[in-house]
């Protein structure tokens, strides 16, 4: 009974949910793994320029008639070496190289959205770019996203041990001989990618939210690299497979019965559960307050028996 409520007819039967369910797991664990290190780095900002680029790349490979996701790839990958060249170690300076390549860019992503539009008889095109959906994934789309997702997470494996030392220290990485550099590009590249798989599940717009929003919800409950990366993981597949179960039951919910989309769901869904992660971290340290003043009150009371 129970189920039927919360799983509408034909769920589990639908190629298109199954579909997504599989993307709602890869795309969120390297998402979770790439965003645990983009935050520690303090390159919010330069996850957000490349997924507001990866506009440009669906555009213009909807242009010429090839899956957005190449497109995506194509320009994360590129425009993440051009803001690494122009870039300079001091978080300022990456930001304003960001902030030049954004501006260079996003002209031209309008530009290819309005020829998407104009030579189309729908702006479905141009709303899936924007928006993404998860249920309109199909094709060589999906393996190729799988290896790329893959991909993604050996690189990480790969690189943990320099990455975390320049992401916490570019000086004692340089001095124990660490090419910072050669890192820092590397994991910008691998920024695109991720920013590139989720923008096919929530589009270029919202893409930044897998990227951020579990891995700052993670770090707030651990500090440790590997525990957050898991963590921003299962926070990041929590949200887009109740996202998924929601948008697919949203087409029985009255009056209009016509859907919301995933993204609208897995984006509020990742920013509720930042908020809770926020309010046990406050609760926490309210409680740790109370009893350390419990304490220093009872050593004020009787200092020997406190000993």
């Amino acid at each position: 009974m129970l189920g039927s409520i919360v799983f509408e007819a034909g769920f589990f039967q639908n190629h298109a949910v199954r579909t997504a369910l599989i993307i709602g797991v890869i795309v969120p664990l390297v998402s979770g793994c790439v965003g645990t290190f983009t935050v520690i780095r303090g390159q919010a900002f330069a996850g957000e320029a490349l997924s507001d680029m990866g506009t440009l790349g669906g555009a213009g490979a909807d242009l010429v008639g090839v899956s957005p996701l190449w497109g995506f790839v194509g320009v994360g990958v590129v425009v993440a070496g051009t803001m690494e060249l122009f870039g300079v170690q001091r978080r300022r300076g990456r930001d304003v190289a960001t902030g030049i390549v954004l501006g260079a860019m996003l002209g031209l992503s309008a530009l290819f959205l309005y020829f998407d539009t104009t030579h189309s008889s729908t702006t479905g095109a141009t709303i899936t770019i924007l928006f993404g959906s998860l249920f309109q994934v199909s094709g060589v789309t999906v393996p190729a996203l799988v290896i790329l997702g893959l991909i993604g997470l050996l690189v990480v494996g790969f690189l943990y041990r320099p990455l975390l030392l320049t992401s916490l220290s570019s000086d004692l990485a340089t001095a124990r001989g660490v090419r910072v550099r050669s890192i820092g590009l590397a994991f910008l590249m691998l920024m695109g990618v991720s920013v590139s798989l989720s923008s096919v599940a929530v589009g270029t717009i919202l893409g930044t939210a897998l990227l951020i929003g579990p891995a700052a919800t993670a770090l707030k409950l651990t500090r440790r690299p590997w525990s957050a990366m898991l963590t921003a993981g299962g926070i990041g597949i929590a949200a887009t497979w109740l996202g998924i179960l929601l948008s697919y039951d949203s087409f029985y919910w009255p009056p209009a019965k016509k859907g919301w989309p995933v993204s609208f769901f897995v984006v509020t869904l990742i920013f509720l559960f930042y908020l809770a992660a926020d309010l046990s971290t406050w609760l926490r340290a309210r409680r740790v307050g109370s009893e350390a003043r419990g304490t220093g009150a009872r050593w004020d009371r009787d200092p020997v028996g406190a000993r």
